[in-house]
């Protein structure tokens, strides 16, 4: 065991300042940018004055490689990938699928629900998966007559569980696969860790369907928007060659296919037809339907065709927008102005679609119901508009006296007409990585460019997908974990660890470490504890003989054990709202869910690892 460790005091101020950042993380007074950012410029100005006699690796170009780091490249373009099936809804096939599923067999589309989140949370970041699928469980819920609060936190925590897998299910992966490159020379294969993986996971995954129900509170989930509180657009839906209502015809009066969407009338040429209705659907049907904003929203997300129909009305689709790169298609709600020079005409009348470049898609009314075409009812002052178009054509409305614009209730809407091309991107990304015909960073980074290029989404969006928070830590991280390298300090804490542990045998050892890193997880992020344990757990690696691999791993899973505290994942903080949480139910429920892995994990050491 090698034991010829300097000790200096440039070590223990390094100690210092780590125990400083973690203290500062786990208080969260100030912002985790500020503290990243601060620590960085700490470390820089220290070892500018202090670097210790002899010693390599502390200067400024190498305290700011982190963000050179090709495990942080890889981790942004990932993100950006994400982002791009989020914008054009590539998902959405399978999961209205799944809804439509859901009166016939509740639990196993439930479970089908959890199991595709756990399946795309293999391959792709964690959060934009979490991000897809809180308002489908939402709604399975309020369906189901259950809680929103008994689906948030297992959906967080089966995707962290799935993340542990491969070596793209989590930004921790692949910062800690970075170091042991660096230190070692050495890279962890795609599929690695996903035996040992693939059994954690599947207790954790046993844990929650076992005790969810009895560790989480019941609590009713808040609305999130005013504009989905139920309000009731007319709105207007025309049977095209190839629309997918053509030829449906009614079940008891009503039409399946049209799922939260009143029918209130039928217009055939001069003649209308009331519900209940006996009518199969023809071509050059018009339905006047009343529906919500987020029904409506989710027609149009639902098939390309809907999205296509109103693209192609006259006067709306602009071919030489179409293909620039800030064509994204927003909806937003907006108010006729008392005054208006509107009020008193119908919808073609006004001209807004030819003056504005905006579609009218729909129109509220309190006072009473219409039966008529949306083309037909004319304007008073109060009329709310939901509206459609491009986010320019949007924007150029603020200063439109007749209209008031709701800023506050614009939301993109997924261009679906994409989704086919981010699909293929996304597999082609992973099937490249996996297969090792190209390094993760470089097919992450082609992958994002590819999503850029074929437009499924622009500059600004991708830009947005950068989180600026993940890239400073990750930033500060790495000079933490430089600073504790090169200044001896992981080199003491390993040998510290060891003297306690190792007479116990290297089980033991191993067990030690993991619930020491899966502490700290709880309390800093996972990002920011894996890099600050990879450059100890190899230094044990290296004083005992234990093999670094094996090491290595464990960083990984105890790192990814981000379930007592919502501070610990993102994807913890993003569940928190929908499910009305509290910091204590997190505590309550994941606290046994560490310790149930850390048990498990470290009786199997034996079975997959030689020790």
């Amino acid at each position: 065991m090698t034991t010829d460790i300097t000790i200096t005091w440039q070590m223990w101020t390094t100690i210092g300042f780590v125990a400083v950042a973690v203290f500062l993380y786990f208080r969260e007074r100030f912002s985790i940018e500020s503290i990243s950012v601060g620590i960085i410029v700490a470390l820089l100005i220290f070892f500018h004055f202090f670097k210790p006699s002899g010693a390599t690796g502390l200067d400024s170009a190498s305290l700011l490689s982190g963000f050179a780091a090709p495990a942080l490249v890889a981790i942004m373009a990932l993100l950006v990938v994400g982002q791009g099936l989020y914008h054009t809804g590539a998902l959405e096939e399978p999961i209205l699928y799944i809804n439509a599923q859901l009166d016939k067999r509740p639990r196993r589309i439930l479970f089908m629900v959890f199991l595709i989140a756990f399946g795309t949370s293999m391959f792709m970041n964690n959060t934009p998966v979490v991000v897809m699928f809180i308002p489908i469980l939402t709604a399975m819920a309020s369906r189901m007559g259950s809680n929103a609060s008994i689906y948030m936190m297992p959906l967080s925590f089966i995707c962290i569980l799935a993340g542990m897998t491969t070596l793209i299910g989590s930004s921790t992966n692949l910062l800690v696969n970075d170091i042991y490159i660096r230190t070692n020379g050495e890279s962890l294969g795609f599929f690695s860790q996903i035996g040992p993986g693939l059994v954690l996971a599947a207790v954790g995954a046993f844990y929650i369907v076992l005790f969810s129900p009895r560790l989480l509170p019941r609590r009713q989930s808040l609305e999130t928007e005013i504009s989905e509180a139920g309000r009731q657009y007319i709105a207007q839906i025309r049977i095209t060659e190839k629309h997918p209502l053509k030829g449906a015809k009614p079940k008891a009066g009503l039409y399946p296919r049209l799922k939260d969407v009143t029918v209130r009338m039928i217009q055939r040429g001069d003649h209308g037809f009331l519900p209940p209705f006996e009518e199969t659907l023809q071509l050059g049907d018009i339905l006047i339907v009343a529906a919500t904003r987020k029904s409506l929203s989710g027609l149009l997300s639902s098939d390309q065709t809907y999205l296509e129909g109103m693209l192609n009305i006259a006067g709306f689709h602009d071919e030489s927008k179409a293909n620039t790169s800030t064509d994204t298609i927003v909806i937003s709600e907006a108010v006729i102005a008392p005054g208006s020079r509107m009020i008193g005409r119908n919808i073609e009348q006004a001209g807004l679609r030819r003056q504005t470049g905006c579609l009218v898609l729909g129109i509220q009314r309190r006072t009473r119901m219409i039966r008529k075409r949306m083309l037909d009812i004319r304007l008073e002052a109060g009329d709310v508009l939901l509206l459609f178009g491009y986010d320019s054509d949007m924007q150029a409305l603020r200063n439109d006296r007749d209209l008031l614009l709701l800023d506050w209730s614009k939301a993109e809407v997924p261009d679906i007409r994409k989704s086919m091309a981010a699909r293929l991107i996304f597999l082609g990304t992973i099937l490249t990585a996996a297969t090792g015909v190209l390094p993760i960073e470089i097919a992450a980074l082609a992958g994002a460019m590819s999503m850029i290029v074929a437009g499924c989404l622009n500059i600004r969006q991708a830009v947005r997908a950068l989180d600026m928070r993940i890239f400073l830590l990750i930033g500060a991280a790495f000079s933490m974990g430089l600073a504790l390298e090169n200044t001896g300090g992981a080199a003491y804490l390993a040998h510290s660890t060891v003297e306690v542990f190792q007479p116990f045998g290297p089980q033991f050892l191993i067990a030690a470490l993991f619930l020491m890193i899966a502490l700290m997880t709880n309390l800093i992020s996972n990002s920011a504890t894996a890099l600050l344990f990879s450059p100890i757990a190899l230094s044990i690696a290296e004083q005992t003989g234990i093999d670094p691999v094996v090491l290595v791993l464990t960083v990984i899973f105890a790192s990814n054990c981000s379930f007592a505290t919502p501070i610990a994942y993102q994807t913890n903080l993003l569940v928190m709202g929908p499910g009305r949480y509290k910091f204590k139910d997190f505590t309550k429920f994941g606290v046994p869910l560490v310790l149930v892995i850390w048990i498990v994990y470290s009786l199997m050491l034996p079975f997959f690892f030689k020790l």
